[in-house]
């Protein structure tokens, strides 16, 4: 006979751990099942390692332009081990404080082990089968397979595996030129490592403006990266002491030959092996559990929240996803994954921060627009901080005055953008922001004045 329980949670990313902790308090009885760390991705291999990565090379990085400032530091030298050290530390805390609280949680029961549906109420959990009428699923994504001949004889890394790397790698070829790739590009080039970096699409991260895109290829290109876009990759071999990749480039096919090789070429959801089909849960070509707006999958009582639902693909909007669902079961507060803005950063250095529609979005709408736009070179903070690289673009509707997407490429944008974000929620016009006296020195201090210097979109 199956364990009775009020709900099931498969996964602990962001989502799932909160919610057990509100369905508890509401006096639900809960399973929470992980297959493997706690945390999801996040806590393991995303966000938390990777800034904290991030952190060390933006260091050592400042270190190797002292003189910019006005001082010495010697003779750098960079210890990968105790970079990864201070990197595990600081996961290690994240993922043993989820499974802490999880374990000790009123009402809560841990499995470990793999879950499959076995129908629409009851799933197994190793040798454990569990029932319940509330099934929320919660099992992310991971890396994909580049579709590349030879690529597995040839061996590559991922997000995943780059986390147990406690060496430099001569030269690290990335597959993909979109956020994990620019990110672990940048801090492997701090760090000493010669890095390549190959995109299929004509620009890196190529959702963004060719603007925001060209901006960010110099900024990598000035740190001495090298970029192949377009490129593609015709096969993959492996050699002696590395890989070698047969690319085709501007009109002709090249070697290019590495120590190691990072595939970082888009995500896939972890649902092929939860037995879905069991319970009926549809999903769409390419895997990811089908949701409406309140994340509730087409068999009544399972929901699916996180990366596996292909409604976002982010720490943030996977926790959203979470305050959506404790709403409508539990506050009787209908909110919905249509009220959200897309918005998000990209942790270069220095970072892109986006919110809503790009420039080409609203180009592509037909809307009257105003676009405003400044350089770095004229912000004051920057200039002091010697980091005057990039530029701040706002769109606005012409005829409502709510600001309709941003993107700040700066020194702290990855901050800054949300107080273009919170007036956007706010569905307040452009003039409350441009009128607010903004404290100086900032970054944030310009944006006002970028707000009154708006042009029509041309």
């Amino acid at each position: 006979m199956p364990r009775q329980f009020d709900a099931i949670i498969i996964g602990t990313g962001q989502s799932g751990p909160s919610l057990a902790g509100r369905l508890t308090a509401a006096g639900m009885t809960v399973a929470v099942i992980e297959r493997k760390r706690f945390g999801g991705t996040c806590v393991n291999n995303g966000c938390i390692p990777t800034k904290s990565l991030v952190a060390s090379a933006k260091a050592i990085h400042m270190a190797r332009r002292a003189a910019d400032y006005g001082f010495s530091t010697g003779n750098l030298f960079v210890d990968m081990k105790k970079v990864k050290e201070r990197k595990d530390r600081i996961v290690a805390a994240s993922n043993h404080g989820v499974e802490s609280w999880l374990r000790g949680m009123k009402n809560c029961t841990v499995y470990q082990g793999h879950a499959r549906f076995e129908s629409a109420r009851t799933v197994r959990a190793g040798d454990d089968l569990l029932e319940a009428e509330k099934i929320f699923i919660n099992v992310g994504a991971r890396a994909a397979r580049p579709p590349i001949s030879g690529i597995d004889q040839a061996g590559y890394l991922t997000n995943s595996s780059m986390m147990d790397i406690d060496f430099l790698p001569a030269h690290l070829v990335i597959l993909g030129g979109s956020y994990i790739g620019l990110e672990f590009g940048q801090m492997y080039r701090r760090f000493g490592s010669e890095v390549t970096i190959i995109e299929r699409a004509e620009h890196l991260i190529a959702r963004e403006d060719p603007d925001v895109s060209g901006a960010i290829r110099t900024i990598v290109e000035n740190e001495g990266i090298r970029v192949l876009a377009p490129a593609d990759v015709l096969s993959a071999e492996k050699r002696a002491g590395g890989v070698a990749l047969r690319v085709t480039h501007s009109g002709r096919t090249e070697e290019v030959a590495g120590s190691h090789l990072l595939a970082a070429i888009g995500r896939v959801p972890n649902t092929a092996d939860l037995g879905l089909e069991k319970a009926g849960v549809t999903v769409d070509a390419r895997g990811y559990i089908q949701v409406d707006d309140e994340l509730r999958t087409n068999v009544p009582g399972i929901w699916a929240m996180g990366d596996c639902n292909g409604r976002g693909a982010f720490t943030h909007t996977s926790y959203n996803d979470f305050e959506i669902v404790a709403a409508n079961l539990l506050d009787h507060d209908p909110r919905r994954v249509s009220d959200r803005i897309l918005a998000y950063n990209l942790y270069i250095d220095p970072p892109l921060g986006r919110a809503g529609f790009s420039e080409t979005a609203v180009r592509n709408s037909g809307r009257k627009a105003l676009i405003g736009t400044r350089p770095m070179t004229r912000v004051g903070r920057a200039v002091e901080k010697g980091e005057t690289q990039g530029f701040l673009k706002v769109l606005v509707d012409a005829e409502s005055k709510l600001i309709l997407g941003a993107s700040l490429l700066g020194v702290e944008c990855d901050e800054v953008i949300h107080s273009i974000l919170d007036i956007m929620y706010a569905k307040a016009p452009y003039t409350v922001i441009q009128r607010a006296m903004h404290i100086h020195p900032t970054v944030s201090e310009l944006i006002p004045t970028l707000l009154g210097e708006l042009k029509p979109l041309e």
